[in-house]
C-alpha cells in the first residue's frame, strides 16, 4: 500500500510540477514582452515559485531515485539525457531574441523548466555515478 502511495505521489509531482513549470513559464515570456527589464523570477512571488518548483523537482528525482513513480531505472538514461539538453537549451535561449514573443516564451519556458528539472537530473546523476562506482 506505501509503495503504491509513493508512486502516486510521485507521478502527480511531476505532473504538478510540469504543469506549474509551463504556465510560469508562459506568465514569464509575458512579462518578458511587457517590461524586459522585470522578469518573474526577480520578483519576491517569483522567488517561491522557483523554490516551489525546485523542491517538486527535488521530490520527484529522490522518488525516482528509491524506484518509486515515473521515472523507471531503465528510463533513467533517457532522462538524465533528455534533463541535460533541457539545461543547454536554456541557456541558449537567454540569449535568443526573435520578436514578437517567440524568443519569449523560448526563455521563460526553458527557464522555468529548468528550475523544474535540474533537482531531479542532479539526484539521478549522483546515484548513477554512485550505481557506476559500486559495481565492480
Amino acid at each position: 500500500m506505501a509503495k503504491d502511495m509513493m508512486g502516486k505521489v510521485a507521478i502527480w509531482a511531476f505532473i504538478i510540477g510540469a504543469l506549474i513549470a509551463l504556465l510560469v513559464g508562459l506568465w514569464q515570456a509575458y512579462t518578458i514582452e511587457q517590461t524586459p527589464t522585470q522578469q518573474v523570477f526577480t520578483t519576491d512571488i517569483g522567488g517561491w515559485i522557483a523554490w516551489l518548483l525546485a523542491i517538486i523537482g527535488a521530490i520527484v528525482g529522490i522518488l525516482a531515485m528509491l524506484g518509486k513513480g515515473t521515472i523507471t531505472k531503465s528510463e533513467v538514461p533517457a532522462f538524465l539525457m533528455a534533463g541535460i539538453a533541457l539545461l543547454v537549451m536554456y541557456s541558449v535561449f537567454q540569449g535568443f531574441s526573435i520578436d514578437p514573443w517567440i524568443g519569449s516564451l523560448f526563455k521563460g519556458i526553458s527557464q522555468s523548466l529548468a528550475i523544474f528539472i535540474a533537482p531531479a537530473v542532479g539526484i539521478l546523476a549522483i546515484k548513477a555515478i554512485w550505481d557506476i562506482g559500486k559495481e565492480e
